[in-house]
Protein backbone atom coordinates (compact mmCIF):
# COMPACT_ATOMS: atom_id res chain seq x y z
CA UNK A 1 0.00 0.00 0.00
CA UNK A 2 1.22 3.74 -0.78
CA UNK A 3 0.22 6.40 1.27
CA UNK A 4 0.36 10.39 1.21
CA UNK A 5 -1.15 13.15 3.69
CA UNK A 6 -1.82 16.64 2.21
CA UNK A 7 -3.89 19.00 4.80
CA UNK A 8 -5.12 16.48 6.63
CA UNK A 9 -6.32 14.30 4.07
CA UNK A 10 -4.42 10.68 3.98
CA UNK A 11 -4.67 9.19 0.91
CA UNK A 12 -3.99 5.41 0.17
CA UNK A 13 -3.19 3.44 -3.10
CA UNK A 14 -3.39 -0.07 -3.37
CA UNK A 15 -2.97 -1.57 -7.37
CA UNK A 16 -3.05 -5.04 -8.49
CA UNK A 17 -2.34 -6.73 -11.79
CA UNK A 18 -5.17 -8.07 -13.60
CA UNK A 19 -3.85 -11.14 -14.87
CA UNK A 20 -7.69 -12.66 -16.63
CA UNK A 21 -8.04 -9.18 -18.10
CA UNK A 22 -4.45 -8.61 -19.27
CA UNK A 23 -3.45 -10.53 -22.69
CA UNK A 24 0.06 -9.88 -22.94
CA UNK A 25 0.44 -11.06 -26.63
CA UNK A 26 -1.99 -8.59 -28.03
CA UNK A 27 0.22 -6.08 -25.57
CA UNK A 28 -2.63 -5.21 -22.91
CA UNK A 29 -2.11 -5.50 -19.26
CA UNK A 30 -4.45 -4.43 -16.89
CA UNK A 31 -4.39 -3.17 -13.46
CA UNK A 32 -7.25 -2.27 -10.83
CA UNK A 33 -6.09 0.26 -7.97
CA UNK A 34 -8.32 1.10 -4.87
CA UNK A 35 -7.92 4.57 -3.59
CA UNK A 36 -9.05 4.97 0.61
CA UNK A 37 -9.29 8.39 0.58
CA UNK A 38 -9.28 9.70 4.80
CA UNK A 39 -10.40 12.98 6.39
CA UNK A 40 -8.04 13.39 9.02
CA UNK A 41 -9.25 17.39 9.15
CA UNK A 42 -11.25 18.96 11.61
CA UNK A 43 -13.71 19.71 8.62
CA UNK A 44 -15.83 18.21 5.65
CA UNK A 45 -13.82 18.43 1.95
CA UNK A 46 -15.45 17.54 -0.81
CA UNK A 47 -13.72 15.40 -3.95
CA UNK A 48 -14.08 17.66 -6.70
CA UNK A 49 -12.15 16.07 -9.72
CA UNK A 50 -8.85 13.89 -10.36
CA UNK A 51 -5.84 14.38 -12.42
CA UNK A 52 -3.73 11.55 -13.16
CA UNK A 53 -0.53 10.90 -14.99
CA UNK A 54 -0.04 7.29 -15.99
CA UNK A 55 2.90 5.92 -17.59
CA UNK A 56 4.61 2.94 -18.95
CA UNK A 57 7.65 1.30 -19.41
CA UNK A 58 8.73 3.36 -22.49
CA UNK A 59 7.97 6.70 -20.90
CA UNK A 60 5.02 7.40 -22.56
CA UNK A 61 2.48 9.49 -20.38
CA UNK A 62 -1.35 9.83 -20.53
CA UNK A 63 -2.87 12.39 -18.75
CA UNK A 64 -6.47 11.69 -17.29
CA UNK A 65 -8.31 14.49 -15.91
CA UNK A 66 -12.14 15.31 -14.66
CA UNK A 67 -14.83 15.55 -12.47
CA UNK A 68 -15.16 13.51 -9.16
CA UNK A 69 -14.10 9.80 -9.21
CA UNK A 70 -16.33 6.39 -10.49
CA UNK A 71 -19.19 9.07 -10.97
CA UNK A 72 -19.01 10.72 -7.50
CA UNK A 73 -17.91 13.72 -5.78
CA UNK A 74 -18.33 12.65 -2.17
CA UNK A 75 -18.38 14.76 0.85
CA UNK A 76 -15.84 13.45 3.54
CA UNK A 77 -16.51 14.64 6.97
CA UNK A 78 -13.87 14.41 9.70
CA UNK A 79 -12.93 10.77 10.54
CA UNK A 80 -14.73 9.25 7.55
CA UNK A 81 -13.40 7.27 4.39
CA UNK A 82 -14.21 7.08 0.86
CA UNK A 83 -12.92 3.68 -0.97
CA UNK A 84 -13.50 3.24 -4.66
CA UNK A 85 -11.57 1.19 -7.22
CA UNK A 86 -10.69 1.92 -10.78
CA UNK A 87 -8.58 0.69 -13.66
CA UNK A 88 -5.68 1.11 -15.76
CA UNK A 89 -4.52 -0.37 -19.02
CA UNK A 90 -1.28 0.15 -20.44
CA UNK A 91 0.82 -1.50 -23.54
CA UNK A 92 3.49 -2.32 -21.45
CA UNK A 93 4.27 -4.98 -18.36
CA UNK A 94 4.88 -2.63 -16.21
CA UNK A 95 4.75 2.02 -15.33
CA UNK A 96 3.70 3.91 -12.61
CA UNK A 97 0.54 6.50 -11.74
CA UNK A 98 0.49 9.96 -10.30
CA UNK A 99 -1.92 12.07 -9.70
CA UNK A 100 -3.75 14.88 -7.38
CA UNK A 101 -7.40 15.41 -6.36
CA UNK A 102 -8.95 18.86 -6.21
CA UNK A 103 -10.54 18.67 -2.83
CA UNK A 104 -12.85 21.44 -1.28
CA UNK A 105 -13.04 22.56 1.92
CA UNK A 106 -16.82 23.53 3.34
CA UNK A 107 -15.56 27.11 3.31
CA UNK A 108 -14.80 27.16 -0.37
CA UNK A 109 -11.22 27.08 -0.06
CA UNK A 110 -9.89 24.45 -2.53
CA UNK A 111 -6.30 22.07 -2.52
CA UNK A 112 -4.76 19.90 -4.40
CA UNK A 113 -4.42 16.56 -2.57
CA UNK A 114 -1.61 14.46 -3.73
CA UNK A 115 -2.16 10.94 -4.95
CA UNK A 116 0.85 8.67 -4.20
CA UNK A 117 3.07 7.88 -6.91
CA UNK A 118 2.37 4.16 -7.17
CA UNK A 119 3.93 1.06 -9.34
CA UNK A 120 1.99 -1.10 -12.02
CA UNK A 121 4.20 -3.98 -11.74
CA UNK A 122 3.34 -7.42 -12.67
CA UNK A 123 3.59 -9.77 -9.20
CA UNK A 124 6.12 -12.31 -10.81
CA UNK A 125 8.42 -8.93 -12.71
CA UNK A 126 9.26 -7.28 -9.88
CA UNK A 127 12.95 -6.43 -9.14
CA UNK A 128 14.50 -7.11 -5.85
CA UNK A 129 17.49 -6.34 -4.36
CA UNK A 130 20.39 -8.26 -2.71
Amino acid sequence: MYEHETDGVKICVSPDYLEDESEPDEGRYVWAYTVEIENTSAQPVQLISRQWVITDSMGRSEHVQGPGVVGEQPVIRPGERFRYTSGAPLSTPSGFMSGSYEMRREGGDSFAAIIPDFPLDRPYDRLSLH
